[in-house]
């Protein structure tokens, strides 16, 4: 008895469905007002009146009474949790069909439009694709919670020139599809240079909101939808490749204006190593262009530095092992972000590779002599060579002896012994 009764008692509290907490306390508060009614009522009515026959008179009223007063309480009880389960299912619908991060509509509710508006009626119907430019990139550099504010402000920018049964969408991470039904192809040009302005107006210098958009119309009802939306997805693409060079610079001189703002000394810490590395080139015999490239990848090796906290770049001790370590993953953060595009590919695996050392010792790859790219030679040697040569909060700069004879004890260990040579007897110097 003593287990089955153990066993009634775990299935009713076990959690088999969603309101089932509900349910126990309205079974529970029935419970309780039943055995204080009987319990109480009865003390009552024998308090009001000790004779049987009033005694049964009472006890009629009492059980009406009691009927009453349980159907009202029940009411409520039910009624609230009616209220709770239409929210519930109301939030559950919403989340079907909406983008949780933008809060407009998901693919999902694009996809059950698309069989309603494809009619006759509604033609031409045309279709807007866009795709946010950057935002990997954006991501890689900033964190994902500068990427998601883009995000918002893209939505809203294309939301703002809907119509009543205009159908805007979250079609994939980066990408928007905006439905326009009884649309021409020209209207469709007008909605896009709409969304362009607004994309204007909802940037900030830190919050670029920047999208190629590409459109297409179907005219007759042969046409397919799918097909529409295939020709507006090319449009698109062509026009991301148009715009991606001139964008991913900006992005780019975003970050780095970010990066010095975070940390001044790292501004001109960037510019001196590229100046010293366009020397070393020079002196190498580098084209112009090469040299020229040289400084780029100079005034770019720490772009990865964005990713550090704050209060690792500007500590004013030595860094404890923790922080190095976080330190140290800069080389390619710094790839990431420059590898996003294709003319700067060559530039990105030079950073990637600027703390590789000669002996093999270098991080992050462990990459030794030849096998790393001789820029990133020459930028790891400038890179030292500054360091030693500028004031840090914890230390003076070293003096020149010191910095010479430092660079040539690590010839053919850190450093590419060749550059090296040629460093000390042609370019340190003038510096």
């Amino acid at each position: 008895m003593k287990n089955k009764l153990i066993a009634l008692a775990k299935t009713f509290l076990a959690e088999h469905y969603k309101y089932q907490k509900d349910c126990r306390r309205i079974i529970l508060i029935y419970l309780a007002l039943g055995l204080l009614w009987i319990y109480a009522s009865d003390k009552v009515a024998y308090l009001l009146t000790p004779e049987p026959e009033n005694l049964l008179l009472l006890s009629m009223y009492k059980g009406w009474t009691y009927v009453g007063v349980t159907a009202l309480i029940f009411y409520a009880l039910i009624k609230k949790l009616l209220k709770k389960i239409e929210l519930s299912e109301s939030e559950t619908a919403y989340l079907i069909f909406h983008d949780v991060l933008t809060e407009i509509y998901n693919r999902r509710f694009y996809e059950t439009q698309v069989s309603l508006l494809d009619k006759e009626e509604n033609l031409p119907i045309s279709i807007i694709l866009a795709d946010i430019n950057g935002l990997k990139v954006v991501n890689d550099a900033l964190g994902h919670q500068i990427g998601d504010q883009i995000l918002k402000r893209a939505a809203k920018a294309m939301q703002e020139v809907c119509r009543k049964n205009d159908v805007l969408a979250r079609w994939g991470g980066d990408e928007f599809v905006l439905l326009l039904p009884k649309t021409t192809a020209e209207e469709a040009e007008v909605f896009i240079n709409k969304i362009q302005e607004n994309c204007i107006s909802h940037s900030e210098e830190m919050l670029p909101v920047d999208m190629a958009l590409g459109r297409a119309t179907k005219n007759d009802k042969e046409t397919s939808i799918s097909e529409i939306l295939k020709k507006a997805e090319d449009a698109m693409y062509k026009n991301k490749m148009v715009q991606s060079k001139g964008l991913r610079g900006n992005i780019i001189n975003m970050i780095l204006k970010t990066l010095y703002e975070k940390n001044p000394r790292e501004e001109a810490h960037s510019e001196r190593v590229g100046e010293i590395a366009a020397k070393i080139g020079a002196a190498l015999g580098f084209s112009e262009i090469a040299v020229f490239q040289l400084q780029a990848i100079g005034r770019l090796h720490d772009i990865g530095k964005i990713g550090i906290a704050e209060g690792i770049l500007n500590n004013p001790r030595r860094l404890n092992e923790i922080e190095l370590e976080e330190v140290k993953r800069h080389p390619e953060a710094g790839y990431r972000i420059l590898s996003a595009t294709k003319e700067m590919t060559e530039l990105a695996d030079c950073v990637l590779s600027h703390h590789e050392r000669w002996d093999g010792n270098g991080y992050p790859k462990g990459l030794s002599g030849v096998t790393i790219p001789i820029e990133a030679r020459i930028i790891a040697l400038a890179d030292a060579y500054d360091a030693m040569s500028s004031e840090r909060p914890y230390r003076k700069p070293l003096p020149p002896d010191a910095i010479y004879n430092e660079i040539k004890n690590n010839a053919g260990h850190q450093f590419d012994p060749a550059i090296a040579q040629v460093f000390l007897e042609k370019v340190i110097n003038s510096l």
